[in-house]
């Protein structure tokens, strides 16, 4: 009974007996009760409309006793209602803030494009009364800011491209500006004045609209501009009654020229000379043009034009004996016949106005039309002589260029000679990139009477990217001769070679490493070296850069020469 009442709760009245099922079901712990006389089981059965159902749980236990259930009372659900978890807990800790980003990152290159046009009245034009103009409105996001630009359209005959630069707009007169809000499909905007409709955007505009809510209206298809319609091509379905259709060359035989070399021999008069011209005959409207080939200093007039594009005569002296040739001249009534490409041929001469051309070349495309239209095969040029190697009309003579007179490089004095304006020698970039910082050495003495001479030593530097040589002389004690500096680099002429040429196309030819051979004499402006020794790189340059272009002796000195090297190498090791 202790033991009941110790487990009814602490500072509570001692319970009944019968109030014992709060104990643990353990030995010890239950007692009997010696008043209770009822002992039956609650029915698992219950029956509506007749038929037996299995009850969820039972209302009473054995004898009619109450059964606790685990459950709260309403003073307990007060009693947590009433509860704080930051009593017992504390504070709950803040969320982190999410990162700030400014609009001008987020929004960065994002851009709303509308497509929208607007009407152009246009006056005193009996052919249109308005036009149509499309133009694109970009809205950026990043700073709320507008452009309109107009695509240019070929010979449209406006003013195109920026219409409006990026700004914000003003929308009304309480100082709003225009909004990504206020926009959309089907409605009119106001920019300065200019109405624009808009009827389209693009795929990216709607998904972002649509994304902040906005309900994108249809899109719309614009006006067609009455004056673009009346410059539409028409649809030609009438058969040409001549036999020979313009409009058919036309379409075909634009921008399709023949193309001849000629030359007129006119030494036969007085101050004649034989001077050479291109024939263009044009396929399109069968005109033709002739023009001179220029050459400098050639002495003539800069009428490059010798007869301007028209249709030619073959014979416009061939007139009636009645027309008046003095007051008027010939059209194509008079005309009886004009050149065609079937009077054309390579080797053949023809008058034009009196003046004989002889025909002697022509172009790839030329020998392909007369292949497929007129079956022609030979095509040989003739041996003329090219107006680039011929001199000048007085007397036939070759132009030739002065003596070096010391000032500058010689290809300074050849290109002051071949121009008016004197211009900067023409150097090999290509070569002159790829082989920069690479120079040859080798090992020389200078050849002279003097017994002073027959012990220095001098060291030839060659580089290879524009040809140049220089020359040091390594400083001897006790000999009497300043060293140093002995040639400074510049391109040295081989021996026996003039310093200028006969003629223009004349160079002198200037030492390489192919002729820089072990054992080889050079002659650098009267003064000769004798080659003694070459830097090992020397063989694999000239091995790998030149390859065939040098001579087999040159090789085979050097190869004789890293041998003795290495040969005397070892015997030193050796020793």
């Amino acid at each position: 009974m202790a033991s009941s009442t110790a487990g009814a709760g602490f500072g509570q009245p001692p319970e009944p007996l019968l109030q014992t099922a709060g104990l643990p079901f353990l030995p010890g712990n239950t007692f009997r009760d010696p008043t209770k006389t009822r002992y039956h089981v609650d029915q698992t059965l219950s029956y509506r409309n007749g038929y037996a159902k299995p009850k969820v749980r039972p209302n009473c236990g054995i004898g009619g006793d109450e059964i606790p259930f685990n459950q709260l009372t309403q003073s307990e659900l007060d009693e947590l209602a009433r509860l704080r978890p930051t009593l017992t807990y504390g504070e709950t800790k803040p969320a982190p803030p999410v990162t700030f980003v400014p609009a001008h990152v987020a929004f960065d290159k994002k851009v709303l494009l509308f497509h929208a046009y607007f009407q152009q009245t246009v006056h005193e034009s009996a052919l249109e009364h308005y036009r149509v103009r499309h133009v694109r409105i970009y809205y950026y996001l990043e700073d709320d800011s507008i452009s309109v630009t107009e695509p240019p359209i070929e010979n449209s005959g406006i003013v195109q491209g920026k219409f409006i630069k990026r700004q914000k707009l003003p929308k009304d007169d309480q100082g709003g500006t225009w909004h990504w809000t206020d926009l959309n499909l089907g409605m009119d905007v106001t920019f300065y004045g200019k109405v624009f409709h808009v009827f389209d955007c693009d795929h990216w505009t709607k998904a972002y609209l649509e994304s902040e809510g906005v309900v994108v209206n249809n899109c719309e298809q614009p006006p067609q501009d009455p004056y673009i319609q009346t410059r539409a091509p028409l649809q030609y379905s009438h058969i040409t009654q001549s036999d020979f259709d313009k409009l058919r060359q036309f379409m075909t035989m634009d921008r399709k020229v023949l193309r001849f070399h000629a030359v007129w021999d006119d030494r036969g008069e007085m101050f004649g000379d034989a001077r050479h011209f291109i024939i263009h005959y044009y396929l399109v409207d069968d005109t033709m043009e002739v023009r001179e080939i220029r050459k400098q200093n050639d002495g003539y007039d800069p009428f490059p034009c010798l007869i301007g594009r028209s249709k030619i005569p073959k014979n416009p002296f061939d007139l009636e004996r009645d027309f008046p040739t003095i007051t008027l001249e010939a059209t194509n009534h008079e005309i009886k016949e004009y050149f065609t490409p079937g009077d054309f041929r390579i080797g053949e001469t023809i008058r034009v106005f009196g003046r004989p051309f002889l025909l002697y070349s022509c172009d790839e495309f030329t020998k392909d039309y007369y292949r497929k239209h007129f079956r022609v095969t030979d095509f040989e040029p003739l041996n003329v002589e090219p107006p680039s190697t011929r001199g000048p009309s007085t007397g036939g003579l070759s132009q030739t260029i002065p003596p070096h007179d010391g000032f500058g490089s010689l290809d300074d004095t050849r290109e002051n000679c071949l121009h008016l304006i004197p211009q900067a020698p023409k150097t090999d970039v290509v070569k002159f990139l790829e082989r920069d910082g690479q120079f040859l050495c080798y090992l020389a003495r200078l050849e002279s009477r003097h017994p002073e001479d027959e012990n220095r030593r001098f060291i030839v530097y060659y580089y290879p990217n524009n040809d140049t040589i220089a020359i040091d002389e390594p400083p001897q004690r006790n000999s009497g001769i300043i060293g140093g500096k002995f040639l400074r680099r510049t391109r040295v002429p081989k021996k026996g070679q003039p310093l200028v040429g006969a003629g223009i196309v004349n160079h002198p030819e200037y030492y390489t490493a192919a002729d820089i051979a072990i054992g080889a004499q050079i002659e650098v402006f009267k003064h000769r070296f004798i080659i003694l020794d070459a830097a090992g790189c020397v063989l694999d340059f000239v091995r790998t850069v030149w390859g065939d272009a040098v001579p087999e002796e040159t090789i085979a000195s050097l190869e004789v020469n890293e041998e003795r090297k290495m040969s005397k190498a070892k015997r030193d090791d050796d020793e």
